[in-house]
């Protein structure tokens, strides 16, 4: 859904334009419009929560005086009390949004007390229940805006010409790299005299918020002449990795070096058990790390679903660490898993990739990733530098416990330096990839199997088929196959399996057979040089040889082409997918 309102001190109403379609299009319906031309503009892209995507769910949303417009991410979760309330108060409602209901309740605050719009926008937030990132215009004060936000991302960007608001700092790296992130409970008064008051909603209390200088730049946010930004950050992954290992790993010397591990070590000398919290497909990094740190350091690891994590009462001690993972370092579940975690007492160490996002904010201590901006949907570089910096993490942890040597230590170091060479080689695999996609793509499910550190990217890249190319897709551990699963397989049925030769070969192969039994297609990820399973298999491609420990790396890339290519021939969005947003940044 794509919205669009600009205007100049005369009746917002007047100059309002929305479609339920994409930007292209609203770009269309602006251009024709010459009255377009003004100071102050306010827009929104945003999925339908409340009502189906219509024109009349879009937003802006404009409150009955026609005088107070509204943009808001978010839920309000009582916003049927609040209507109701309205309605009875003689209020109209022209959309199903819980958005227009709180325009309306701004108004009625404001009205009932002859209050100034900061406000009334404080008063009318103090009877929210919910989550919101919002801009409010007001026809009166019409050289101010007002922000505010809880529960929902809002990040301020400044300029010698003015304000940029957004979600998430990528719509104005053009513009500007200076930037102020609101935290949950605070609100934000802008002028056009540059002019910027930041204060809590709950008492009014003014804040010297702190400017961050965003480390992004327009070239990384560029197709650069790939077709689609997935494509191009499957390709980026090489460099990714070397920039999340750069600083941080020294291979010959056998060392790691991580500053905020550093800072807190006795917390990771001394940690009994470790929690990541996380979801999609930072969740699925997440069940790597459990296997990397559970053997290289002995520690025991719990990977939760963070949205459950959160409602479930679990039980946490004050020396666990909870490892929140997240991209856009936004995401709502995670987000409040980590409060929750926090205060059980938790020590909370962070993995993100966005510097100055929520959940960095949150935490006592974390880690960046340095994938740089990802923004198709389905991750892809994010999901590598993410398995990356826990590979260091669990080699890391492995030394404070005394369970790895130093010689032990080197030997994977030097394999984890060769990874993004070995990546960029296997880029040349994508035609064959592609020749794959057009056999399959047609079909209507899709199963993945793999074992061990496998079973996480069999799940990885079902999620992605899922996500892009809209066929329902199951990763499944192999060895379970037989309890349920395997009453699916025929001959339209493709079946993926990553058969690599390190870790339980023998029994992925006898899964592999099984499969050919019931004349299931098989598609395996194998091991350069193996042709027992290349024999079996009705397709297969190739991967380095490699310790067992890096073969999610490898394993990936195929997969993320795969589903990329059975996309396109299926002639689906592929940056944009239907439903989906890059971050979840409500419940």
């Amino acid at each position: 859904m794509t919205v669009l309102v600009f205007f100049l001190y005369r009746n917002p109403k007047e100059m309002l334009a929305k479609v339920a379609d994409k930007v292209s299009v609203l770009r269309m319906v602006v251009d024709r419009q010459s009255k377009f031309e003004a100071t102050i503009g306010l827009g929104h892209t945003r999925w339908a929560t409340h009502g189906s995507p219509t024109t009349s769910n879009a937003h802006p949303h404009i409150s009955n005086s026609g005088e107070i417009v509204l943009v808001h991410n978010g839920i309000i979760e009582n916003y049927d009390a609040l209507k109701k309330e309205l309605l009875k108060k003689g209020y109209q409602f022209y959309s199903e949004t819980d958005s227009e209901v709180l325009v309306n309740l701004i108004q009625d605050v404001q009205q009932a007390a002859q209050l100034p719009i900061h406000k009334a926008v404080q008063q009318a937030l103090d009877r929210v229940i919910g989550a919101y990132g919002l801009v409010v215009f007001d026809k009166k004060k019409a050289k101010q805006m007002i922000v505010a936000r809880l529960g929902s991302p809002l990040v301020i960007g400044i300029d010698n010409s003015g304000f940029y608001v957004g979600s998430d700092p990528t719509p104005f790296l053009a513009y500007t790299k200076s930037a102020i992130y609101l935290k949950d409970g605070e609100m934000a008064q802008l002028g056009l005299d540059k002019k910027i008051e930041v204060r809590r909603i709950k008492n009014d209390e003014k804040l010297n918020p702190r400017r961050e200088e965003l480390q992004w730049n327009m070239d990384q946010i560029q197709k650069d002449g790939y077709d689609h930004y997935m494509l191009k950050e499957i390709h980026e992954q090489p460099r990714a990795i070397r920039d999340t290992l750069r600083g941080r790993m020294f291979a010959d010397q056998g060392k790691i070096q991580i500053s905020s591990i550093n800072d807190f070590k006795n917390r990771f000398v001394e940690v009994k058990r470790i929690i990541i919290i996380a979801c999609g497909t930072s969740w699925h990094a997440g069940l790597v790390g459990e296997y990397l740190i559970e053997h290289f350091a002995r520690i025991p690891v719990e990977v939760e679903y963070a949205s459950e994590f959160r409602y479930r009462n679990p039980v946490l001690f004050c020396d666990d660490i909870v490892i929140p993972i997240s991209q856009s370092g936004e995401t709502a579940d995670t987000l409040a898993a980590v409060k929750l975690a926090k205060e059980a007492g938790s020590f909370i160490y962070g993995i993100s990739n966005v510097v100055g996002s929520s959940i960095p904010r949150e935490t006592h201590s974390g880690i960046y990733t340095h994938a740089g901006p990802e923004i198709g949907v389905a991750s892809t570089k994010a999901f590598t530098t993410q398995i990356t910096v826990l590979m260091l993490l669990a080699l890391k942890l492995g030394e404070l416990k005394g369970k790895l040597s130093k010689e032990e230590r080197t030997k994977h170091l030097k394999e984890l330096a060769g990874v993004p060479d070995l990546i960029d080689t296997m880029m040349a695999k994508k035609d064959a990839i592609y020749a794959i996609a057009k056999k399959i793509h047609k079909s209507a499910n899709c199963l993945y199997l793999g074992r061990g550190l496998n079973f996480p990217v069999a799940l990885e890249g079902a999620l992605k088929l899922k996500e892009i190319s809209y066929i329902h897709a199951e990763g499944y551990p192999a060895a379970e196959m037989k309890h349920g699963p395997i009453a699916l397989i025929d001959e339209a049925m493709p079946v993926v399996v990553i058969a690599t030769k390190k870790g339980h070969y023998d029994k992925i192969v006898s899964n592999i057979q099984e499969i050919k039994a019931r004349k299931g297609i098989l598609i395996a990820i194998i091991t350069q040089g193996d042709q027992t399973v290349k024999e079996l298999a009705d397709y297969s491609i190739e991967i380095p040889e490699s310790s067992q420990w890096l073969t999610p790396f490898f394993a990936t890339l195929p997969l993320q082409f795969l589903s990329y290519y059975i996309a396109i021939l299926r002639n689906c969005n592929v940056d944009q997918p239907r439903n989906l947003a890059k971050s979840v940044t409500v419940e």
